[in-house]
């Protein structure tokens, strides 16, 4: 089978969209791009593609040396299999699922995804703030599961190929909403901005990268609402626009937390959630959403009127 990789076909119309997306900021919504922003977004992206061409090598020879191992096989011509494409696609978005919810929730691979939240802005730029890092956090062990199904690993590389192209237009605030139908099976620009938000209400849910049925399973689904206004970035924002401490600054803190620890507690300052400390002095995502529910169940806001008010947000919540 010859090489095929789609994200380099798709480059092009990154470019176009981001172009276009520019434009309709200049016209309707200036504050949507800031220029240094989107300068350290470009940068991000070209760091990515240089680490994936230097260390993507590893990941290739571990999945190569597994698949001699598989426990069904595809034949020769696996390419011509025609049922296993839409099969490998939806069981690698569910892979998706389960690594992006880890890189959330294991503070030593959100060292490396924290690159993709840290902008204050969401816009297609945004999209292309990928990790440098990602390579030293292990995340392609999810795949061996595939592989050993009997998935080849150009199949793989191919449908997750495939995957980033179709997340990369939900970065965007130009869009409002999709049909009712799209909205409740497919991840969406409205889905995708709960997941870049650092309103208590919306940390850490809707990790889906094509199906947002997954958040629904799983229970990690939230809707965006109309009454609410989203903030983006991280909880501790960068304050500065220099890639570098954008690309290592949580790596540096970590390893900082873990030196400064007592023995005990170094391991689970690497495997525990961001923001977990040994003496409480910081709080989690979990911590920073149960003091808001207190808050609001205390009588600063009535969210179950406000939804029924919310058709949308009623929608989403039955579906």
């Amino acid at each position: 089978m010859p090489e095929f990789s789609p994200t380099q076909y798709a480059v092009p119309l990154f470019v176009v969209a981001v172009l276009a997306e520019m434009i309709w900021s200049r016209l309707r919504a200036p504050d949507k791009y800031e220029p240094m922003d989107t300068l350290v977004s470009l940068g991000f992206g070209l760091g990515s593609t240089v680490a994936g061409a230097l260390f993507g090598g590893l990941a290739l020879a571990v999945f190569i040396a597994a698949f001699e191992y598989r426990l069904f096989d595809f034949g020769d011509q696996w390419w011509m299999v025609w049922w296993a494409w839409p099969l490998c696609f939806v069981l690698d978005d569910l892979k998706y699922y389960w690594v992006h919810r880890a890189g959330h929730r294991i503070r030593w691979m959100w060292a490396s995804h924290v690159n993709h939240h840290s902008s204050q802005h969401y816009n297609l730029s945004t999209a292309l703030r990928q990790s440098w890092t990602g390579a030293f956090t292990f995340g392609l062990l999810f795949a061996l599961p595939l592989v050993l199904l009997g998935f080849h690993p150009a199949m793989l590389a191919i449908c997750g190929g495939f995957n980033l192209i179709y997340q990369f237009w939900i970065h965007t605030e130009a869009i409002d909403r999709m049909p009712r139908w799209f909205e409740a099976v497919m991840n969406t620009p409205s889905h995708h901005r709960v997941h870049h938000a650092t309103n208590p209400r919306y940390l850490d849910r809707n990790y889906a990268g094509v199906f947002i049925i997954w958040d629904k399973m799983f229970g990690t689904f939230e809707v965006e609402r109309d009454d609410e206004r989203i903030r983006y970035g991280i909880i501790k924002q960068l304050g500065s626009f220099n890639i570098v401490w954008a690309v290592f600054h949580e790596w540096i803190g970590m390893i900082g937390d873990i030196w400064r620890s007592p023995w005990r507690h170094k391991l689970s300052y690497l495997l525990r959630e961001p923001g977990w400390t040994h003496d409480g002095s910081r709080e989690t995502s979990d911590m920073i959403r149960d003091r808001w529910a207190k808050r609001i169940a205390q009588g600063e806001g009535t969210t179950k009127s406000v939804a029924t008010r919310n058709p949308i947000a009623a929608d989403g919540e039955a579906a």
